[in-house]
């Protein structure tokens, strides 16, 4: 699936770019806006991470050095559970972000789905239909 992705997105792992520079990032030289995600994190991002990740290695009961000095550190300390009201807006505010990043179809899309659907579910209902008569025949011929 993200062979396909990365296909009709350009290619992140398949560049086609002969010098084996990032697609993005010769966007970003002539100063055109991409609109595609890089899939790199901030590194921001990647300490919060790393802070995280040394904790769980500490709960997990693995032995990691540099888990071990920071799971000493804040081993007597709880993380304290947000309000209920609190973590159903975030929630509905992640929820709200996930639907914002969907692909959804136009009209055309749909009726052509939705018909695709439709005409499998009648070749379906119709397959098991005879399937059903064939047996109820076969078991009247075979014990009448």
């Amino acid at each position: 699936m993200s062979e396909e992705r990365a296909g009709r997105d350009g290619g992140a792992s398949g560049s086609k770019n002969p010098k084996g520079a990032d697609d993005n990032a010769a966007d970003a030289t002539r100063g055109v806006p991409s609109g595609k995600p890089t899939g790199k994190r901030p590194a921001r991002r990647r300490s919060e991470d790393a802070a995280s990740s040394a904790g769980k290695a500490v709960s997990s009961g693995k032995l990691d050095v540099d888990a071990g000095k920071a799971g000493k550190a804040t081993q007597g300390t709880k993380p304290r559970k947000e309000n209920i009201f609190k973590r159903l807006r975030r929630f509905l505010r992640e929820v709200m972000a996930e639907l914002r990043k969907v692909i959804w179809p136009n009209r055309k899309q749909m009726i052509t789905y939705t018909s695709v659907v439709l005409v499998f579910l009648a070749f379906m209902v119709t397959f098991i239909g005879l399937l059903d008569l064939a047996v109820i025949q076969g078991v009247t011929w075979l014990f009448d």
